[in-house]
Formats: C-alpha cells, sequence, structure tokens
C-alpha cells in the first residue's frame, strides 16, 4: 500500500479530534516537486520550516496527549483502589461487580486511545522518512540522516512510557473480575469505534516494524508491546471481525 493512501487510512481511523494533527504529507510532498523541478532556494527553505513546524505539531500534541493518559492511568489505579477498600478483594457483592465491570470498559477505552496514540507516533515518523527520501530522490539532495537523528530525540517519538501504561492496563485487566469475553478484551468493553481502530493501529504497526527489503537505518524499532499478546488476545475474538476492520 502506498503510503499517502495508509496515512488517509489511519487518520480516518483515528479519532475525528486527532485529525489534523497528523503529517501533511500532501503539502510537504507538493513542495518536493516545486523543489526538483524549479530549483529556487526559497522552496527549499520552505521545506525545511515546513518540516520543523511538523516536528512542532507533533510534539505538542503528543505531550498534551501524554499528560492526559498519565493523569487518567492514575486516576483509575486510585478508583480500584477505592473499591477494593470498600468491598474487600473478592467480594461476592453485586454492586462491587457492576464498580468493577464499569472501571474495566474505562481501562480498555483508555488502552486503545494509548495504542492509538503509540501508532500516531509511529505513522508520522514513518511518513517523515518517506517524505525525506522523496526530496533525496528528486533533489540529489543529502537531508535525512541528520533530520531523522533530530526526530530521534523528538519527544513524539518516544514511546516508552505510553507503551509502559499500556502494559499496566493489560495487568490490571487481568487482575479485574472476569468479564465473559474470550481473551484480555472484548469489543462490548469498549466504543466499537475505538475497539475496531486499536485493533487496526496495532496490526498496522506490526506491519510497518516488519522487517523488508527495504530495512534500513531509518525504520522503525521492534514494537514495545512483547510477543504482540494483544494482537493474539485480540485476534481470539473474531476473525472475522478484524478481518474487516
Amino acid at each position: 500500500m502506498k503510503f499517502g493512501k495508509r496515512l488517509k487510512q489511519q487518520m480516518d481511523q483515528s479519532l475525528g479530534e486527532w485529525r489534523d494533527k497528523f503529517l501533511s504529507y500532501k503539502e510537504l510532498k507538493k513542495m518536493v516537486n516545486l523543489i526538483s523541478s524549479k530549483g529556487a532556494l526559497e522552496y527549499d527553505a520552505q521545506f525545511m520550516n515546513l518540516l520543523d513546524h511538523e516536528i512542532d505539531k507533533f510534539n505538542a500534541f503528543f505531550i498534551e496527549q501524554e499528560e492526559d493518559f498519565i493523569i487518567r492511568h492514575k486516576e483509575l489505579q486510585e478508583r480500584i483502589s477505592q473499591v477494593i477498600h470498600k468491598w474487600g478483594p473478592q467480594p461476592s457483592h453485586m454492586e462491587y461487580k457492576e464498580e468493577m465491570t464499569n472501571i474495566r470498559k474505562q481501562i480498555v477505552n483508555f488502552h486503545g486511545e494509548m495504542v492509538l496514540l503509540i501508532n500516531y507516533s509511529n505513522i508520522n515518523y514513518t511518513g517523515l522518512g518517506k517524505i525525506l527520501k522523496k526530496y533525496e530522490k528528486r533533489t540529489g539532495g543529502v537531508l535525512r540522516v541528520h533530520f531523522i537523528e533530530r526526530v530521534w530525540e523528538q519527544p513524539f517519538f518516544t514511546t516508552d512510557l505510553i507503551s509502559k501504561l499500556v502494559k499496566d492496563c493489560e495487568t490490571t485487566i487481568e487482575m479485574l473480575p472476569p468479564s465473559t469475553a474470550t481473551g484480555i478484551f472484548h469489543e462490548e468493553e469498549a466504543p466499537k469505534a475505538i475497539f475496531r481502530n486499536s485493533v487496526a493501529a496495532l496490526l498496522s504497526m506490526q506491519e510497518m516494524r516488519r522487517g523488508s527489503s527495504t530495512y534500513s537505518q531509518f525504520s522503525l524499532p521492534p514494537l514495545n508491546l512483547p510477543d504482540f499478546e494483544l494482537i493474539q488476545s485480540l485476534q481470539l475474538i473474531s476473525p472475522i471481525q478484524i478481518h474487516h476492520v
């Protein structure tokens, strides 16, 4: 699949309010075409300014989401502690089970949003690499190594904390009273859009991070979700559902 189409697909499958936060790939492609056809330094400068603007956009959005996720994670953990303190660790009271079921649903929703943010980081990083490769091919300039080394130091590229929160959510889910679902998560436990889009995001990340004949120093490192346990658990739910994501 061509990257432009993949990017549009990922934007469509993301949360509505996130869609203007993704890479302006078409605009960057147009700028590369102007540079290669006219060779004007002013277009080259505009291209660099646009790249810098995109980095700033990614960082601002990612940091905002990351801070929100840290707060929400803490609040969910505190709520679980309050319920356990009130009812005990393994009570049979129906109200306890209802409260834990509601918490479970919130965690699944929260988990899905964080997966989408990791995918946001992945797809934008990949897009930057694609556009810089296109720039070098069309103009003969050498820019990718220097720029990507800068990107590696940017907040939006550093997803270790979010990946840890994702894993914490999976561990918490396994500790809560079980639902009737097969596997760790179930579609009914979260809004369908979040569930469907997070599955699509995971499969997309798996594909982008899989080795290929074009693997290079700029390719994404292995996904920091050990053994794709989440993908495996989601695939147990319904192969048909995932196939049609």
